[in-house]
């Protein structure tokens, strides 16, 4: 189907919205103050976001001694997309590949995959990185977008203060104070990708100091289709609901309660190996019903200017039922944080943190896990000083994170930072950092069957006829992987119209994942086990840059651009696109009138596609734009019209690790309706 077909489609949901605005313009509501301009703040003034994510205390962007990219709730809502992956392609090093309606491959610094495991993502505070496979399962972790206050994105390691697995990067999504969110939302929208998409939030006061939101949204995806032509299989239906408290108990003390939970079904197309022949490895249709629920609360109390304490506590709980696989997981995580000043020169920030796991799986043919049931519990607290020299111009942050695990026992992850501001206009930073991937349950005691054949596909040297199956297992003697980060920034900021913020780094990995094999032969056929081991090693090395542009009041332009060498022994190349490009223009026409405008390229990478048996699949180069225009009808009414994936067609982004058949993503159009009161 052609690009115009697709808008065209997508515009006949229109009747959908506009039956909503019919209503919408007739009621008697108060209309409330136009939203605030877009190209209001200056260059300056947005590299001075506060960011908390750095060093667990608040600090200006600009003045943070890492690689760090803040994605505003503006930004989210000019790009015109609708999940959280899609929003972060806006990040140079980030790389974000859509495998087909539900899931992505997301990572920062290479190592793409559906279970990439280098980056640590926090909804809030809270971990949503789960132990099972070390990754995160972007479908079903989620907020409300219109709620997301920013994104804080670091590249590079982040483990000194968030612990293992920060190893790439850290994502956290912090959404806003619920002071912010008073009155009612309500959008609705349809295309011809997103056959629904809604929600409605409204957010009242108790007495001035106490403040809370309520939130409901329903989400719904139409499938995908396959490389070869037939339909993926792969609908999406999730319907989550919450909520968010935040109180002034005190002159010094401040409370947040909040809480999410979730229901999704998700269906996919699966190479799922079977003992049937003469089809060893078949597609097959897969529902998954997952639900999930987590409650967090954090106290603040404010000692001085130069001083706090902090305590989270979260409870968090998952339960995923598909047809290969069933499993329960509680988490319970406790976290103190304290800051202070010592002397006129220190900042110290220093905490301790608990965290307790229960998981529970039933087995099948395809996945086991032996213990089926395991409680691990993980004790950490880290040391950060930042020491002001000369004058408050350079900047020494040294600090360590000390963490114990069930896995790979005690890990220290150091770091040491700089940062020297030449002047206002000229910024330059440096740091050299280490961290760690610790081993997951599956990694540890999982066994995945992936692929079975029948040998006469494999070798004519093995004997003929026979069922051959690939096992991957893991191992007790699996041990964490590590990193060696050393990198450098630079900051400039010579008009207030004109900012750049550039960012090389070197990386080196020592006892990455690999597989031992060893073949068994038996009376069923043939058995090939893979034992995952520490067997792998690498260097990596890379650029990012972004560059942001503002034009009066009519045109504003961010390009960011990442390069990406690595030398990886086996796969070369796996997960990693060598050039990735992001130019967004915004333009707006009238006062209320926006057109937002979003080229991407993406360059060629290769994912390990282990259906044929063991080979690469390479994944093709791309280029692509979205386009979105909103009209302000009214202070407190927005419509809005988006195409996504214009240029270039139906194409493939990426192929899960195991089980996965290529799904071409296609291009798409929808349109919404904002109201507020």
């Amino acid at each position: 189907m052609s690009e115009f077909k697709i808008i065209l489609s997508g515009l006949f949901h229109l009747k959908h919205c506009f039956v909503l605005l019919s209503f919408l313009t007739l009621c008697p509501c108060q209309a409330l103050a136009a939203p605030k301009d877009i190209f209001e703040l200056t260059m300056e003034e947005l590299m001075d976001i506060e960011v908390t994510s750095v060093a667990k205390k608040s600090q200006n962007l600009s003045n943070s001694a890492t690689a760090i990219h803040v994605i505003t709730n503006e930004d989210i809502k000019r790009s015109g997309v609708t999940n959280i992956p899609d929003a972060l392609r806006m990040v140079p090093g980030i790389t974000v590949a859509r495998i087909d309606s539900n899931k992505w491959a997301v990572s920062a610094r290479g190592f793409a995959g559906r279970f990439a495991n280098a980056l640590l993502v926090l909804i809030d505070g809270r971990s949503v990185y789960t132990p099972t496979f070390s990754g995160v399962y972007w479908e079903v972790n989620d907020v409300l977008l219109e709620d997301v206050d920013r994104i804080e994105v670091i590249r590079g390691p982040g483990a000194t203060v968030w612990g293992a697995n920060a190893v790439n990067g850290v994502i956290n999504i912090i959404t806003k104070h619920a002071d912010d969110t008073q009155g009612g939302y309500v959008a609705l929208g349809s295309g011809s990708h997103e056959n629904v998409i809604s929600s409605v939030r409204y957010g009242d006061a108790i007495g001035k100091d106490t403040f809370w939101r309520f939130y409901a949204k329903h989400q719904s995806r139409d499938e995908f289709t396959l490389e070869s032509g037939s339909d993926a299989g792969d609908a999406w239906t999730k319907t989550q609901a919450g909520f968010r408290l935040d109180s002034m108990l005190s002159s010094k003390d401040s409370l947040t309660l909040q809480g999410d939970i979730y229901e999704a079904d998700i269906d996919q197309t699966l190479l799922l190996a079977s003992l049937d022949p003469p089809e060893y490895l078949t597609y097959t249709p897969v529902e998954t019903d997952t639900k999930g629920w987590n409650l967090l609360s954090r106290w603040k109390r404010i000692i001085s200017p130069d001083s706090d304490v902090t305590l989270q506590i979260y409870y968090d709980g998952k339960n995923q039922t598909e047809d290969i696989n069933e499993s329960t997981r509680d988490t319970f995580d406790i976290d103190a944080t304290h800051r202070f000043a010592l002397g006129v020169s220190n900042d110290i920030v220093w905490g301790i943190r608990y965290r307790y796991t229960r998981d529970r799986f039933d087995e099948s043919y395809i996945v086991s896990m032996d213990p089926t049931e395991e409680e691990d519990h993980l004790f950490s607290g880290f040391f950060q000083d930042e020491i002001s020299l000369a004058d408050d111009a350079v900047k020494l942050t040294l600090g360590s994170k000390i963490e114990h695990n069930e896995y790979s026992n005690m890990e220290i992850q150091p770091s040491i930072r700089a940062l020297w501001a030449v002047n206002n206009a000229h910024k330059i930073w440096g740091a050299v950092s280490r961290a760690v991937r610790t081993p997951s349950r599956a990694e540890s005691d999982g066994e995945i069957k992936t692929a079975a054949f029948n040998t006469s596909q494999i070798s004519p040297f093995l004997p003929q006829g026979l069922p051959f199956t690939v096992v991957y297992q893991g191992s007790d003697n699996y041990d964490s992987e590590k990193v060696t980060a050393y990198e450098l920034g630079y900051r400039f900021i010579p008009i207030d119209s004109f900012s750049m913020d550039l960012a090389v780094f070197f990386n080196d990995y020592d006892d990455l994942r690999s597989t031992e094999l060893t073949q068994v032969l038996t009376n069923s056929g043939i058995t090939q086990y893979a034992t995952i081991i520490n067997g792998a090693s690498t260097e990596t090395c890379g650029l990012e840059l972004s560059l942001k542009y503002k034009y009066s009041d009519f045109f504003q332009g961010h390009l960011s651009y990442s390069f990406l060498e690595n030398l990886i022994e086996k796969y070369n190349g796996y997960g990693f696109p060598r050039h990735q490009i992001s130019l967004q223009g915004d333009f707006a026409i009238t006062k209320n009138m926006q057109l937002n405008l979003w080229f991407r390229y993406v360059d060629e990478m290769d994912a390990l596609y282990v259906f044929d048996t063991g080979k690469t699949y390479e994944v093709d180069s791309y280029l692509t734009m979205d386009v979105r225009f909103a009209w302000q009808i009214l202070p407190d009414l927005e419509f809005s019209v988006v195409g996504q994936n214009l240029l270039r067609g139906d194409h493939v982004e990426f192929v899960q690790e195991s089980f996965s058949a290529p799904v071409e993503v296609g291009p798409s159009a929808y349109c919404k309706l904002t109201y507020r009161f």
